[in-house]
């Protein structure tokens, strides 16, 4: 580029010189002994300026050869490493598009995993709930009777060897349904003697009475027992309400006792 612009600069100062001896030599020619001082100057400095740029003007064109020689090795230098980078680029490209394709596969993967862990924690909680029991004796401890009452009253069944599902509450006495199904029950009632005072117990179903064992001798022990299968809804309440003006009985030996299990879902 600096060989270019000398050149050029060379080109720009001999030019008006041959411009002016071209105007002065279509004129009429004066011949050196007729020409003034002045013209004699110019003319001889004009001829030697012209001379100059004859001389450099070959130098100068061998130059400007080289360097334009040389820049045009040096843009196929610049071509060919502009195209080793866009190779580079075409390459991270393809690595990119491979990389967001192995992503979107992992996402994918990683969405199937998830639906496929959902589906196994629902099985898991329907196997949960398919495997509901319980079974309870009245008395946590020791011997006693509970009752009589004025009023039916609610059964408590506080010592709990069987909870499976944990759908019974041992502090209300209440089973609460987890699951729509078939349930089965079965209450057994021990019965001290006592000239007024029977022994009974109703299952309970949403505050109906269901079935009733019931058991009265005035003195010496008995029992009574009863059971149903029930057709439960999610969130049914059953429970054993002691009969009005009875008693029950229970020891260490668990004479009264409540229990139910779920038999199949519907």
């Amino acid at each position: 580029m600096e060989m270019t612009r000398s050149f050029l600069l060379l080109l720009l100062i001999c030019s008006p010189s041959m411009v002016r001896l071209q105007k002065e030599s279509d004129n009429e020619i004066i011949p050196l002994g007729e020409q003034t001082e002045p013209q004699r100057r110019e003319t001889t400095n004009a001829f030697n300026h012209q001379q100059t740029c004859a001389q450099d003007l070959p130098a100068l064109l061998r130059e400007l050869s080289v360097s334009l020689a040389e820049q045009r090795v040096e843009m196929r230098h610049v071509q060919r490493e502009n195209e080793a980078q866009a190779a580079k680029l075409r390459e991270l490209d393809l690595q990119k598009t491979e990389l967001d394709k192995q992503k979107t596969e992992l996402d994918k993967q990683k969405t199937e995993l998830d639906l496929q862990k959902t589906e196994l924690d629902k099985l898991k909680q329907l196997l949960q709930v398919k495997q509901v029991a319980f079974s309870a004796s009245l008395l946590a401890s020791g011997t006693g009777t509970v009752g009589p009452f004025n009023t039916h009253t609610p059964l408590v069944f506080r010592y709990v060897v069987t909870n499976i599902g944990n759908a019974y509450n041992p502090n209300t006495g209440f089973f609460i349904a987890p699951v729509r199904g078939a349930y089965n029950f079965e209450f057994y009632i021990g019965a001290g003697g006592h000239p007024s005072h029977p022994s009974g117990a109703v299952l309970v179903k949403n505050g109906q009475h269901i079935f009733i064992a019931y058991e009265h001798q005035p003195s010496g022990h008995g029992s009574s027992a009863n059971g149903a299968t029930l057709l439960l809804e999610v969130g049914d309440v059953v429970f054993l309400r002691l009969w009005v003006n009875s008693r029950i009985f229970d020891n260490q030996n668990h004479h009264s006792t409540f229990s139910g299990h779920l038999l199949f879902t519907m």
